[in-house]
């Protein structure tokens, strides 16, 4: 199934011409903008992807990424916006799993010990037509903040091979290269990434 821009909530023109316009802003996510998000994210995999990625790898990305609504839940998933057209996101997680969306299995909801544990930097999505244009930085930077502010002092994330060179240019470290497993037989190429957050201990 494809995904048209168009479905994901169009804008006048490119997205230079909102971005002359109307300066990126934030928020916290709300259960009503689901209906955005999920078609933002489906766009996201199929357009940024295949630059990484054989096509059945990306097909099978689908079961291993998305949306974990128990963020919107807790508060702590932002959208970034220009004027109201949702540009991106992405979120934090005070609870142990470590990525995947709702239908994701081996989810683990028990809260981390921020003295113990490293925050989950979770769910970062960019819509295709706002890539490269600091959308994922200012998401990373929101987690960041709001991490350290509940005393984590690490952030870690399971990054895709598209999303490995931002997560490198702002300070993550690999840890470990791996592949999920699917239903499809496809294994999906992920890395995980750190990186100190907040003051130190």
């Amino acid at each position: 199934m494809s995904v048209d821009i168009a479905e994901i909530g169009g804008i006048v023109g490119p997205a230079e011409t909102c971005l002359m316009t109307s300066p990126l802003t934030h928020r916290l996510a709300r259960r009503e903008d689901v209906a955005t998000l999920r078609p933002l994210m489906a766009a996201a995999i199929r357009a940024l992807l295949p630059q990484f990625l054989p096509p059945e790898a990306v097909e099978a990305s689908f079961e291993v990424m998305g949306l974990d609504t128990q963020l919107i839940e807790d508060d702590t998933y932002f959208v970034v916006l220009c004027d109201r057209v949702i540009a991106g996101c992405g979120g934090w997680s005070r609870r142990a799993t470590l990525f995947g969306g709702d239908h994701t299995l081996g989810r683990d909801d028990s809260l981390l010990d921020p003295q113990l544990d490293a925050a989950r930097v979770r769910a970062m999505y960019t819509r295709p037509d706002f890539a490269r244009r600091g959308v994922g930085r200012r998401v990373l930077e929101l987690c960041e903040q709001a991490a350290a502010a509940e005393g984590f002092r690490r952030a870690q994330l399971v990054a895709t091979l598209a999303g490995e060179p931002l997560y490198r240019a702002c300070g993550y470290q690999e840890r470990e290269r791996f592949e999920a497993a699917t239903s499809r037989g496809v294994a999906v190429a992920l890395v995980r990434m750190d990186k100190a957050i907040g003051p130190p201990s």
